[in-house]
């Protein structure tokens, strides 16, 4: 079995466990896994802040918090204080969310490119608040992708199509590709069971609530699963979203997500590698318990990894 380079994986703190998301941290780092990134669900910038405290040596960060949801001076003073406590080990990944969860949130936006570069410039305007931690923008679309390149230290995706990250990647520079310091990551939806329906019927309800925003369809559309996307369009046109999951084909399960046994997944992990994916940030969930149970079994998955 080839040896593969361990993931990162990503953690969320949720109410009643955060004790113990902490002490999980300290198991992830143990076991050498390649870096901890933690998404807007709970307090992204909380968690960080206490995994600077607990951890010694991973690097981690959030993927994503959403930039509008603190003032961008905030930000950076919370972003440079975890950034010193953690010895330079944070990444600060941010991204513009969603059109219809910012509403719910009564959070005022405008255009996605151009706030996006208006925070960074101010983010780093912000006097006084120490070294800022390298930034990472959310991507998916080519020109989101091709302004992380300009301004910022990395680009971090969520549920891409591993057979359009070619296509993705050509966004950015033959220097950015090539710079070992240029975060390239994607977020990726995992269950590891022997029972492979089991599997993909949680990866299927893990994204459910992604086939419901128009900025995932259109960019799976644009990578090739535009006959998906349109059946999946014509179901929430009509309000029946019991038919969602049969319309998520493994086909596009296959591109976007890793399921199945142990040597499936870590074959799938590889492909990840080779399409340039650097930092593939495993998402556990587990066909048969809760988060705790999903990190048991990608800690088994990869235990002979040293």
């Amino acid at each position: 079995m080839t040896r593969l380079p361990l993931p990162a994986v990503a953690l969320a703190a949720v109410p009643g466990r955060r004790k113990a998301t902490l002490e999980l941290a300290q198991e992830i780092e143990r076991r050498g896994f390649s870096g901890i990134y933690c998404a807007s669900f709970g307090d992204a910038m909380g968690l960080c802040e206490a995994l600077a405290l607990v951890t010694e040596r991973i690097p981690f960060g959030t993927a994503i918090a959403n930039l509008y949801t603190r003032h961008v001076s905030d930000y950076a003073v919370t972003a440079s204080l975890i950034q010193e406590l953690s010895g330079g080990r944070f990444h600060f990944g941010i991204g513009v969310s969603h059109a219809p969860m910012n509403r719910r949130l009564g959070l005022r936006t405008g255009r996605p490119l151009a706030d996006m570069r208006e925070f960074v410039e101010s983010l780093r305007a912000v006097p006084r608040v120490g070294e800022l931690p390298p930034v990472v923008v959310a991507g998916m679309r080519r020109k989101m992708v091709t302004l992380a390149g300009e301004i910022a230290e990395g680009v971090v995706f969520a549920n891409a199509a591993r057979s359009h990250m070619e296509t993705s990647l050509g966004a950015l520079s033959a220097d950015q590709r090539a710079a070992p310091g240029f975060f390239v990551g994607d977020m990726i939806p995992t269950c590891i069971s022997d029972d492979r329906e089991a599997a993909m019927a949680v990866n299927r309800k893990t994204l459910m609530m992604y086939v419901s925003l128009p900025n995932y369809r259109n960019y799976w559309k644009e990578a090739g699963y535009g006959e998906e996307m349109e059946a999946i369009e014509a179901a929430l046109a009509r309000n029946d979203r019991d038919a969602l999951p049969g319309l998520m084909t493994e086909r596009w399960l296959s591109d976007v997500t890793l399921f199945g046994s142990v040597s499936e997944v870590r074959e799938g992990l590889e492909a990840w590698y080779d399409a340039g994916v650097r930092t593939p940030i495993l998402v556990p969930s587990s066909a048969v318990g809760n988060q705790m149970k999903a990190f048991a079994e990608l800690f088994d998955a990869f235990s002979s990894d040293g």
